[in-house]
């Protein structure tokens, strides 16, 4: 596309972003393969990370998005066995990264007092010989979870260890704060997660020791090289979307963003009712069309942006989990459906593992389902993307919607 448009249609700007996020292309017919896990890992450059359970982790979803059922070992793997592909650090939140981008993010490990919050700067600023001693105590006995290190810090000083309930923030003790502020600092990592729960060993014994020996970027060039990877990602983008990806702050960003356009690594386009000015990456190529259909996830890089979101597809899209239920208007834990080159409905979905059961409390569809006539198209197509879901989770069925404007005709379509 370089040189070709300063002005795209919206249409167009949305066939960019699908493509850029790996949505145009066909899933495979087989069982996803590692080389397909690196395919997702090039368009994305992270997986968020999330506690929330109540579907499947967060990490797990995108991968699914984009190749259907898959092995879920396979981002275990990437991630905590043998020789990592993926570490865990603040990307976009706590995020899954390629190993590449450990040597653009120094810059923010280097600081980690300016990023860092609450527990994790108050316990180093106040107790800074304990958290030398937590990371000599994960150097003599990691890899270990939080509650491994506070056993062997006990009779140390036990003082320390009570869990208090003032000013610490999420009711954290000291060992967690002072491991979570070495996290910050890239000191420590995660070796491990059995049942979610973090196990931390000194990075230089998890990475791959190629990456621990590349040299630390200018942190203006890590700002360079992390913004245009967000522009590949995205696609298309305004300048706050592009430094939201790696969440960077705006000075860095802009700077980054201007030597980049100057070196034709990406370039300025104006997208039809974009109140702000998009930058298109140079490796862009704007696709006759895209055939698709997803349940895209809360921490989908697709949507992280909300405000992008909005642009794009006129979806208003807010997670609700936080919301009181009497509030919520959509659902406690609301997926997008993309089909096509649209987000056409919205389904609140909840594995039930006991029962065996994938849980639709609630269905909604997008005014433009209606009014194109794609009604029973959509259903359709949801209701098969819900079968293959429930199928990878390995549940037996999928239960009908009991509400939302979508609920009827979903429940005929399943």
């Amino acid at each position: 596309m370089r040189r070709q448009k300063t002005t795209i249609t919206n249409a167009e700007a949305r066939r960019i972003a699908l493509a850029a996020q790996g949505f145009g292309e066909p899933r495979p017919d087989a069982t996803p393969t590692p080389r397909h896990l690196k395919k997702v890992l090039a368009r994305t450059n992270a997986l968020q990370i999330d506690s929330i359970n109540v579907l499947v982790r967060a990490h797990y979803m995108p991968v699914f998005s984009r190749l259907g059922p898959y092995p879920a070992e396979l981002v275990d793997r990437a991630a905590y066995q043998g020789k990592r592909e993926l570490f865990e650090y603040w990307g976009h939140a706590a995020s899954l990264l390629p190993v590449r981008l450990q040597p653009l993010l120094r810059w923010r490990m280097a600081r980690a007092d300016e990023h860092a919050w609450g527990a994790m700067k108050r316990i180093n600023k106040d107790h800074r010989v304990f958290v030398e001693r937590v990371k000599e105590v994960v150097g003599e006995h990691g890899p270990l979870p939080a509650r491994g290190i506070e056993a062997v810090l006990a009779e140390e000083d036990a003082s320390l260890l009570v869990r208090r309930k003032d000013n610490w923030g999420w009711n954290w003790g000291a060992v967690k704060a002072a491991l979570e502020y070495l996290f910050w600092a890239g000191e420590v990592t995660t070796a491990a997660r059995p049942n979610f729960e973090r196990t931390y060993d000194l990075t230089e014994r998890v990475l791959p020791p190629e990456i621990i020996a590349t040299p630390t970027p200018d942190p203006a060039d890590a700002h360079r090289e992390l913004m245009a990877l967000s522009a590949a990602s995205l696609g298309v983008a305004t300048e706050t979307d592009l430094r939201d990806y790696f969440r960077l702050r705006p000075e860095g960003a802009r700077k980054a963003l201007a030597e980049l356009v100057e070196a034709q690594t990406v370039f300025p386009v104006s997208v039809e009712g974009w109140a702000k000015p998009a930058y298109v990456h140079e490796s862009v190529i704007v696709p006759r069309a895209i055939r698709a259909a997803a349940l895209v996830s809360p921490f989908d890089p697709l949507v992280w942006e909300r405000d992008r979101t909005l642009r794009l597809w006129d979806f208003h899209y807010r997670i609700e989990i936080y919301v009181p239920e009497a509030k919520r208007k959509h659902g406690y834990y609301v997926l997008p459906f993309l089909l096509d080159e649209l987000l056409s409905a919205r389904v609140d979905l909840k594995a039930d593992r006991k029962e065996g059961v994938l849980r639709v409390p609630s269905a909604w569809k997008e005014p433009h389902v209606d009014a194109g006539g794609d009604s029973a198209r959509v259903a359709a197509e949801l209701a098969a993307e819900l079968r293959r879901m429930a199928t990878w989770l390995g549940l037996e069925k999928v239960e009908a919607p009991m509400r939302g404007d979508f609920a009827r005709e979903l429940t005929a379509a399943l």
